[in-house]
C-alpha cells in the first residue's frame, strides 16, 4: 500500500532532526564556530551586544572602544591607583573646588571616585572575553551608570554615535582631572604643606629637633616653604601621561596689514571633528587640511590697527584743541595708547574714550591651526551633515583612510594605526550603525608565547658557556627503549639540575617527525654530529651525570647546527606566521551579528565610514625605527 505524503514528510523531518542532533553532539565546532579547521589556537568569535531599544549607536561605540588596548591599560591604571590611595582621598571634597566649578558636592565626589571609569572597565572586560560559543550580552548596566551620573535618561530619538562618544569621553576626562585634583589636595590641603603636628591637638607642642634631622623645603613663595618630598610627589602627578584621548589644538590670528600676531589660543579636545567636502571622493588628509590649513577672514577689526587708529584720531583732536586741560588729557591718553601698542595691544584700557567702532578700519587676517599635543588614541569624527535652509541631508562622499596615519611636521612625525571604525548606513534621519575592530589579543586574557619569551630572556641574560652543550633530542622513537612519558619525576629533575650546574643551555627540542620520509631526514640531520647524543634510556644509568659533565667540559672539533624550526612547516615558525596573520583579521559587528573581515575590506568602507579610532604606534613598531633611521 502506498504511504500518505504526510507520513513520508514526518519521517523525513524526524530523520533530519536526528541527524542535526548527532552532528551537534559529535562535531559542534563545525557549525557553531564557523571554522572547519577546528584549530583551538584561533579566536573563534567575540561577544556581541543585544539591541532591544534601537541601541546600535551605543553598541557600535562600545565595541570600537573594546578594541583599543591602550584604553584598557588606562582604565586598569586609574582604578588600581584609586584602590592604592584609599577611598578617603577621593571621598573628601573641597568646598572651594566645587563652588568654583559650579558643581554640587555629590557630583564632584562621583567625578573623583571614577564612576564611569569603573563602569566602562567592567563593560569592556565583558566584551573582551573569549567565548567558546555564541554569546550576546546587554549594555544596560553601563547605560544605567551613565544615566545615574548625568541624572537624566539617554534619548533614543536623537541617535548619534558621535554625540554618545563625546559624552563618554568628556566624562572620562573630567573624572581623570578630578582624580588628579584630589591627589594634589591630599598632599597640600591649603596649597601649603602642613607640618607633622596636627593643629589643636596635644601633639602641637614644640619638640626640639635632633641636629641630624634636617627637613629640606622648597621655596615656593610661602612663609614655610614646601617640603621636598611633597614637591617630588606633585611633580610626579604633573608629569603623568594624562587622559589618553585628550589632545590640544592651538589657533593663532595674524593681521595681514600690520602683521601683528595674536596670542595663541589653546583648546583641549577628546575627538576631532573633520568636515567632509562635498565631492564624489576625497581622502582623510584632505579632511585634515580643511581643519589645519590657513584660513583667511575678511572684515576683521584688528586690535593693534584699532589702537593705531585711536592714536591718529587723538592727535588730530589735539591739533584742534586749545584748552590746557584737554591737551593734558589727550597727551595722557596718547601715551597710554602708544605704550599699549608696544607692549600688549590686546590689553583692555580703562578711562580712554575710543572713536566709534564703525569708524575703525577692517582688515584681512589669517587664522592658523595646529595640533600641539597629540593624544595616545585619536578619535576622528567625519561630519557628513549638509544643512540647507529647508532640510538637512547626508554627504555620501567616499573618504579613503590609510591603515597607518602620520600626523605632525616632517621632523617630528607621530604615526598612528587604525584599530577600529564605526560605519553608518542609511540617510541623515535614519539608518544603522556597525563597528569594525581589529582582532588584537591583549593581556591578561591572552599571553601568546609567554614561555617562549621567558626562555629567550633567560638565554640573553645568562652568560653562555664556551663549551657547546649537548642536545637532548631522540633520534627515532623506535630506537628508544623508554618513552619520555615513562620517565620518573626524579630522573627528569636530576637531568635538569645537572644541565644547570654544568652551565649549559637547553635548546628547544625539534618537533617529532610523523612520516617516514620526515623521520629519515630528521635522523640524517642529527646524525652528522661527531659526538653521540644521549638517549632517554641513558637517563636511568648511574653514569649519566658524569658523562654529561665530561661532554660539556670537553671541547668539540666539529659541531653541526640543526636546521631552524622556521624552515619546518610544522615547527614554531609556522605557528608564528599563522598568529601574525590572525592579528590582521577584523571583526565586523552589527549588534549580535559578528563576521570575520579583512583589512582590505575595512579600508574599502569609504562611503559609510563615520568614526575612526587611531592608536599611537610605539617607536619599535615604526618601520623607520626598525631600519635604523630613527
Amino acid at each position: 500500500m502506498q504511504e500518505k505524503p504526510t507520513t513520508v514528510a514526518a519521517y523525513a523531518a524526524g530523520a533530519s532532526l536526528a541527524a542535526v542532533a548527532l552532528f551537534y553532539v559529535f562535531g559542534p565546532n563545525y557549525t557553531i564556530d564557523g571554522d572547519e579547521s577546528n584549530d583551538n589556537n584561533r579566536k573563534k568569535s567575540i561577544v556581541g551586544l543585544s539591541n532591544l531599544a534601537n541601541d546600535c549607536f551605543i553598541n557600535s561605540v562600545l565595541q570600537a572602544l573594546a578594541g583599543l588596548g591602550d584604553l584598557r591599560v588606562y582604565l586598569i591604571r586609574e582604578l588600581h591607583r584609586r584602590e592604592l590611595d584609599g577611598p578617603d582621598i577621593y571621598h573628601a571634597v573641597s568646598s572651594q573646588d566645587y563652588q568654583l566649578r559650579g558643581a554640587k558636592e555629590d557630583k564632584m565626589r562621583e567625578l573623583q571616585q571614577g564612576l564611569i571609569t569603573k563602569a566602562l572597565k567592567e563593560m569592556l572586560d565583558r566584551l573582551n572575553e573569549r567565548p567558546i560559543y555564541k554569546k550576546t550580552i546587554s549594555a544596560r548596566g553601563f547605560i544605567q551608570s551613565l544615566e545615574f551620573a548625568f541624572r537624566t535618561r539617554i534619548s533614543r530619538n536623537q541617535q548619534d554615535a558621535q554625540e554618545f562618544l563625546q559624552i563618554v569621553l568628556e566624562r572620562l576626562c573630567d573624572e581623570y582631572h578630578a582624580g588628579v585634583r584630589a591627589r594634589k589636595q591630599a598632599l597640600c590641603p591649603n596649597g601649603v604643606s602642613a607640618s607633622p603636628t596636627v593643629a589643636g591637638t596635644e601633639f602641637e607642642a614644640d619638640v626640639p629637633e635632633s641636629p641630624a634631622e634636617v627637613e629640606v623645603r622648597i621655596d615656593d613663595g610661602t612663609p614655610n616653604g614646601l617640603p621636598a618630598i611633597i614637591d617630588t610627589k606633585l611633580k610626579e602627578i604633573e608629569n603623568e601621561p594624562g587622559f589618553l584621548f585628550e589632545g590640544k589644538l592651538e589657533s593663532q590670528i595674524e593681521c595681514q596689514f600690520c602683521h601683528y600676531q595674536y596670542k595663541p589660543n589653546q583648546t583641549s579636545f577628546v575627538n576631532l571633528t573633520l568636515q567632509v567636502p562635498q565631492k564624489s571622493s576625497t581622502t582623510l588628509n584632505a579632511c585634515f587640511d580643511g581643519l589645519l590649513k590657513t584660513e583667511y577672514i575678511e572684515d576683521f577689526r584688528c586690535d593693534r590697527c584699532r589702537l593705531q587708529h585711536a592714536v591718529d584720531a587723538k592727535k588730530q583732536e589735539k591739533a584742534r584743541t586749545r584748552s590746557s586741560n584737554e591737551l593734558e588729557r589727550l597727551d595722557n591718553e596718547i601715551s597710554r595708547l602708544q605704550e599699549a601698542l608696544e607692549k600688549d595691544p590686546e590689553a583692555e584700557l580703562e578711562g580712554i574714550v575710543f572713536p566709534p567702532a564703525d569708524s575703525a578700519p577692517k582688515r584681512r587676517i589669517a587664522r592658523h591651526m595646529r595640533i600641539t599635543a597629540f593624544p595616545k588614541v585619536i578619535a576622528i569624527h567625519l561630519s557628513r551633515s549638509i544643512f540647507d535652509r529647508s532640510s538637512s541631508t547626508k554627504n555620501a562622499a567616499k573618504v579613503s583612510f590609510p591603515e597607518r596615519l602620520p600626523l605632525g611636521g616632517i621632523l617630528n612625525q607621530t604615526w598612528y594605526k587604525v584599530l577600529a571604525i564605526v560605519c553608518h548606513k542609511g540617510s541623515h534621519h535614519s539608518g544603522h550603525y556597525e563597528s569594525f575592530r581589529r582582532n588584537n589579543l591583549y593581556a591578561p586574557f591572552s599571553t601568546p608565547e609567554a614561555f617562549g619569551s621567558y626562555a629567550q630572556s633567560r638565554v640573553t641574560s645568562q652568560n653562555p658557556s664556551e663549551a657547546p652543550s649537548p642536545r637532548l633530542v631522540p633520534l627515532n622513537p623506535d630506537d628508544i627503549g623508554v618513552s619520555n612519558n615513562n620517565l620518573s619525576p626524579a630522573t627528569s629533575s636530576t637531568s635538569l639540575s645537572g644541565a644547570s650546574q654544568s652551565g649549559t643551555q637547553l635548546s628547544p627540542s625539534a618537533p617529532r617527525p610523523t612520516t617516514s620520509s620526515s623521520r629519515r631526514s630528521f635522523q640524517s640531520t642529527f646524525s652528522r654530529s661527531s659526538t653521540p647524543q644521549p638517549t632517554a634510556s641513558d637517563a636511568n644509568s648511574p653514569t649519566t651525570e658524569a658523562g654529561r659533565a665530561s661532554t660539556s667540559s670537553a671541547p668539540r672539533t666539529s659541531r653541526t647546527i640543526p636546521r631552524s624550526s622556521v624552515d619546518t612547516p610544522t615547527g614554531l615558525g609556522s605557528r608564528l606566521r599563522r598568529r601574525r596573520k590572525a592579528n590582521d583579521r577584523w571583526w565586523r559587528i552589527s549588534d549580535e551579528k559578528i563576521k570575520e573581515w579583512k583589512t582590505s575590506d575595512v579600508l574599502g568602507m569609504q562611503k559609510e565610514v563615520y568614526l575612526l579610532f587611531y592608536e599611537m604606534e610605539r617607536p619599535e613598531a615604526n618601520p623607520a625605527f626598525a631600519e635604523g633611521r630613527l
